[in-house]
């Protein structure tokens, strides 16, 4: 009985010890799989940069489409118990640049829009509609004549505005030249010491156009299912620092199954024009006391979008 149970024994140690030894096995012929499919990615990224070098036309669009639906019924816990609320936001890059041995000419265009709505329904009074709040359109155009690898003579010029509401008011349009920096083929720095701004709006005692000085920053780069893209966007008057402002926007996309994946945008920007302007149209004190350049609080302005993305 003894020896049988010592068999036995012996026969579950063995079989355990064959169990670890092919885990052990498995878990090497991973490892060595791994490290071929890095080589040949870091192959595939190296020949990516060898395109991405050549002259021609250079595409892409990317986007990110987020939203959330949400309804209540009975939901005494909070202030509107039968409610129905959401949230659609949408963000779309696309860029067609043209790079050449003697000149380039890139082009990009960003649209970020978003939407929300609370439809309380113990309240006919209420708004129910889908009402704008996130509201960015950026297009630019640059141009550059080649004087080395790195340096260009380079003439810009970029528009921004809103689309869903107060169209072109205000809107923004830099036309300058200068010369732009690359030192990456993914990177590009523009400095523009003669650039004007035209600022188009309904207000001219608040909005108003002048020269100055401006500078960009693009960086948009692809690695393998990632897309990502930074831009910096600055103007500084050289009549009155009030009249400067700056914007700097970020998309990440990372596509998870075939043209579907995930993305996240945010964005910064500082307008002290804008500020006095949204101070001024909800200003309920009294006459004489109105905000003023000198004494609007110019918040940094901020958004985000999270959700899926379509590659385009």
């Amino acid at each position: 009985m003894k020896s049988k149970i010592i068999l036995s024994f012996i026969f579950m140690l063995s079989l355990s010890i064959g169990f670890a030894q092919t885990k052990e096995e498995l878990q090497a012929q991973k490892s060595e799989k791994q490290a071929v499919a890095d080589a040949a990615q870091a192959e595939a990224n190296a020949i990516q940069a060898q395109i991405d070098a050549l002259p021609g036309w250079k595409k892409g669009a990317f986007g990110v489409i987020g939203g959330s639906l949400s309804h209540f019924n009975n939901w005494y816990a909070q202030g509107a118990p039968n409610n129905s609320s959401g949230n659609i936001g949408i963000n779309f890059n696309a860029y067609a640049n043209k790079l050449e041995d003697n000149y380039f000419w890139r082009n990009s265009l960003t649209v970020n829009l978003a939407w929300v709505k609370l439809d309380d329904k113990d309240d006919p009074n209420d708004n129910d509609s889908f009402k704008p709040t996130t509201d960015v359109f950026n297009i630019s155009s640059l141009y550059g004549q080649k004087l080395s690898e790195k340096w260009a003579a380079s003439a810009l010029g970029e528009y921004r505005t809103t689309i869903l509401n107060n169209f072109n008011d205000p809107g923004y349009l830099d036309l300058g030249v200068g010369f732009t920096w690359t030192p990456l083929n993914n990177l590009i720095v523009v400095i523009h010491p003669l650039n004007y701004n035209f600022v188009f709006a309904d207000s001219d005692t608040i909005f108003e156009s002048s020269l100055g000085a401006k500078v960009m920053a693009d960086y948009t780069r692809k690695i393998g299912a990632i897309d990502f893209k930074s831009n910096l966007s600055a103007f500084y008057s050289y009549k009155d620092s009030d009249l400067s402002n700056w914007t700097w926007t970020n998309n990440f996309s990372y596509t998870l199954w075939k043209q579907i994946g995930v993305g996240f945008d945010f964005a910064l920007r500082s307008n002290k024009q804008e500020a006095l302007n949204y101070a001024l149209a909800n200003y309920g004190g009294p006459v004489g006391d109105e905000p003023t350049f000198g004494t609007v609080d110019n918040d940094l302005q901020t958004y985000y979008t999270v959700g899926l993305t379509y590659k385009f």
